[in-house]
């Protein structure tokens, strides 16, 4: 069913491995981290531009609210009145609530397409998702985009020691999928717990960084404050969400990502940062810049020192 993301992702992915391996060793460890890595930033630079759009929206949904009040107090008792002011206004003001979700909407199935594609590796076990292969038939068994051959590369590929396609959480019985690597749980935790932790904190910090510049608009007054306790509450409840509930749902989950999910999560969050910055710059530059334009048409059409302003209902008296 979910075919349309997983062959996608298993293209992009080996794209980048073929690209790769023009220069170091195609069944090295380092050359598959590189194509999850890369993979990464693939779907992200796609996303750049949506993302941008996405804050731009948010400031001019910001921007609406005295309007949208208007017409719920104005509409209370129509809702479908109401539902069409609300269209034609996000209409005028260039708003799109659907494309704002489109950077969320698009990462998700990612996620999960890559999720599957790597554990597709190892169909050895008998498990809820797996098929009960052979070690024998999973080696030479294609994995959407992937060749036989690729999927062998795959399986030997190692991060310190440790397949990628393995994680903490699996069953004794899929190690044999990897001939040669003498594997236990500690072995693979050693690695990917600290994996597990740097996604963590950048998940932490990133939030942060987020939720201090929302503070320092507010303070500024460039964001309208919660308008009420609800409303209070609720944005505290969900900052609170950002910075520890999310983290701690992949601390907890950790144990079922494997070695090249965690690296695809930590590369997503090292440039998560990066793009924070280049676009919270960007846009406080627009913002600035919107200010600046409207200070200027203000003072052109103010009357000069000493001109008495034009009062055209005087002149009629």
């Amino acid at each position: 069913m979910l075919n349309f993301i997983y062959w996608p992702i298993s293209f992009v992915l080996w794209f980048w491995h073929k690209v790769f391996s023009f220069v170091l060793d195609p069944g090295s460890g380092i050359t598959w981290v590189l194509a999850i890595i890369f993979l990464t930033f693939t779907i992200r630079i796609l996303l750049v531009k949506p993302t941008i759009n996405q804050m731009r929206s948010g400031r001019k949904m910001q921007e609406m609210q005295p309007l949208m009040q208007e017409i719920r107090q104005k509409y209370k008792n129509d809702q479908q009145k109401m539902m069409e002011e609300t269209r034609k206004l996000q209409k005028e003001m260039g708003v799109n609530p659907i494309a704002g979700c489109l950077p969320l909407l698009v990462q998700m199935p990612v996620f999960i397409g890559l999720f599957h594609v790597l554990r597709s590796f190892n169909r050895t076990g008998t498990g809820a998702g797996q098929l009960g292969m052979s070690i024998e038939e999973n080696r030479n068994t294609a994995n959407y985009f992937f060749k036989p051959e690729d999927v062998q590369s795959f399986l030997d590929a190692k991060l310190f020691g440790v397949p990628l396609s393995s994680y903490i959480s699996m069953p004794a019985e899929q190690y044999a999928a990897f001939p040669g690597a003498d594997l236990s749980k500690l072995k693979i935790a050693m690695v990917a717990a600290p994996l597990i932790v740097l996604t963590v904190l950048a998940t932490h910090f990133n939030a942060r960084m987020s939720l201090e510049r929302q503070k320092a608009r507010i303070a500024s007054g460039k964001q309208k404050a919660p308008a009420n306790d609800m409303m209070a509450s609720q944005m505290d409840m969900m900052n609170k969400m950002m910075l520890w509930f999310m983290p701690a749902t992949i601390l907890f989950t950790g144990v079922l990502w494997h070695i090249g999910l965690l690296c695809y999560m930590g590369a997503n969050n090292i440039w998560t940062y990066f793009q924070m910055k280049y676009v919270f710059d960007k846009m406080d530059k627009e913002e600035e810049a919107e200010i600046e334009a409207k200070k200027a048409a203000k003072r052109a059409s103010a009357p000069k020192p000493g001109q008495r302003p034009n009062n055209p209902k005087k002149k009629r008296k």
